[in-house]
């Protein structure tokens, strides 16, 4: 059986869990499945989670993330978190931009200041 590889890293800061997307590409079904597995899990540990999901090395990802990105938010919401979006490729924020997902989501240009948004929250 091949070891399935990490999809994300997660980090804890002293105001947010930060999830780091380790491929470049989120194409594949599979792929997307493991994120979702492993995002859903550190969301059902914690109530009052700040989540800050860094796209940092994401080049390039399929529409089925977007769908992704819309149910993490709603377990977030869920628990009684929140949630912020950073360092995403100028690329797939036109993206975010044309589906008006920006519209939805907390996004920010690098880790810092979505971390310090958290503080200015509530």
């Amino acid at each position: 059986m091949v070891p399935i590889k990490p999809r994300i890293s997660v980090d804890y800061t002293e105001n947010a869990t930060v999830i780091r997307f380790v491929d470049e590409k989120i194409l594949e079904e599979q792929e997307i499945q493991a994120v979702q597995e492993s995002i859903m899990s550190v969301i059902e540990q914690s109530k009052h989670l700040n989540l800050i999901l860094d796209f940092g090395k994401v080049q390039f990802l399929s529409s089925a993330v977007l769908g992704l990105l819309i149910r993490i938010s709603k377990q977030i919401y869920e628990h009684d978190g929140q949630l912020r979006f950073c360092n995403i490729n100028p690329k797939i924020y036109e993206i975010f931009k044309i589906t008006r997902l920006t519209k939805i989501f907390d996004i920010y240009d690098d880790l810092a200041s979505a971390e310090a948004s958290f503080l200015h929250s509530d």
